[in-house]
């Protein structure tokens, strides 16, 4: 037993929760600047509420591993990444409400660059249209044929990603990823990590050379990369876990994914962030005991190495910030998956900012939202897994324990 199944003992009814999540919220000083996006961005209504909340770190996983969006969320959400794991295919599946059977063998899929020696120039091909992306699987779906007692499943996602099912007997997640993680390299060759995997890595190995194949005439998306293998295997929800029934307002569709392997009702898309905050207020009066509202923008701004367009997403959300403010939510949570660093242009392990604001949060002697007075708030440095814990027992979610 760890400490999430003694909150599953001691939840009962109580107030609403509101998670905002933005994604890779986290930075590092810029070599420049000497300054984080959180630093750089005007945030004068996250710095007020900062002043009047609980404030602190989240380390997601544990000390210098740097976490996944999956893992990153699923610690957010209560579920220790370490005891619970989603790969980023079987996400991606639910996302795009793609029906996924027990057993099916999800990956995520990046259209990628490659040169003629076979090297990677662009892990995400330029980010194509998805119009094009939808145009590349049709032409891949229509191209492959694999010899397997089974079928294949090959969906656009959005822009560069796409997503890759395989649905028959005695198949294997335990492959390697074919993405190296950086560019001037060769995607990673599908050998089966165990002998159970063999039969898996044949047919994705067989499904990538046809693929391939058939994207040689294409530019710039003319190769593939893929990541995240799991079989499919259904999760306890946060209602059954914590009697929270969900909502989840979120435009991109890996976090919808999670939201509904979960059990939460997912909305439909908002338009941006403008958009994001209209659904707050239309749906906050709803039937829910959790809402989750995720704003994408900041890590993806983070991955591209720009620091001023993440602080303009984050300066976005501070604009937006009233209008929530103002539907008088019970505990309110504001923090990120992990940290996206624009001055590494990647995930790192470093830990989220976090604030939560309740009727009885204790204050602590934070006067602003970033990084360096985060560390100083009441919180400290916590497990990202016990944030839920908190936040179910500010919104007197979580019965007495013991005599």
């Amino acid at each position: 037993m760890d400490i999430t199944d003694v909150w599953t003992e001691l939840a009962i009814p109580g107030r609403r929760i509101v998670y905002l999540i933005m994604d890779g919220l986290g930075g590092l000083a810029d070599a420049d600047s000497g300054r984080t996006a959180l630093d750089a961005a005007d945030t004068p209504n996250l710095d007020e509420l900062a002043r009047d909340s609980s404030c602190g770190l989240l380390e997601m996983v544990g000390p210098g591993i740097t976490p996944g969006s999956g893992p990153g969320h699923l610690a957010l959400f209560g579920y220790d990444p370490l005891r619970w794991r989603i790969g980023r295919g079987v996400l991606s599946a639910l996302g795009i409400d793609f029906p996924l059977e027990p057993g099916d063998l999800a990956a995520r899929v990046n259209f990628a660059t490659l040169d003629d020696a076979g090297n990677i120039t662009d892990r995400r091909a330029g980010r194509i249209p998805t119009d094009l992306n939808r145009r590349l699987c049709d032409k891949i779906a229509s191209a492959v044929q694999l010899d397997f007692d089974g079928t294949l499943f090959f969906e656009p996602e959005s822009e560069h990603r796409a997503l890759l099912v395989l649905r028959g007997e005695g198949l294997s997640d335990d492959l390697p990823d074919t993405d190296p993680q950086a560019t001037g390299r060769p995607p990673v060759d599908m050998t089966p990590n165990s002998d159970a995997a063999e039969k898996s890595a044949a047919l994705v190995a067989d499904f990538l050379e046809q693929a391939h194949a058939a994207l040689a005439d294409e530019s710039p998306a003319n190769g593939l990369l893929l990541r995240g293998f799991q079989r499919h295997e259904p999760l306890p929800g946060l209602e059954e876990r914590f009697g929270l029934r969900g909502l989840c307002l979120a435009e991109y569709p890996m976090y919808r994914g999670l939201a509904r392997l979960l059990g939460m009702e997912v909305a439909p898309k908002p338009d941006g962030i403008d958009g994001l905050f209209d659904a707050a207020e239309q749906r906050l009066g709803d039937d829910f005991d959790f809402f989750f509202l995720h704003v994408k923008g900041t890590d993806s701004a983070g991955e591209d190495g720009d620091l001023a367009r993440k602080a303009d997403v984050i300066e976005a959300v501070d604009h937006q910030l009233p209008r929530l403010l103002a539907l008088r939510p019970d505990v309110l949570v504001i923090t990120g998956d992990h940290s996206t660093p624009a001055t590494m242009a990647s995930h790192s392990w470093h830990p989220v900012p976090v604030l939560l604001h309740a009727r009885h949060a204790r204050r602590g002697s934070a006067e602003r939202f970033d990084e360096t007075a985060c560390l100083a708030g009441a919180l400290g440095l916590r497990r990202g897994v016990d944030l839920m814990g908190l936040a179910l027992g500010h919104a007197g979610r979580l019965n007495k324990f013991g005599a």
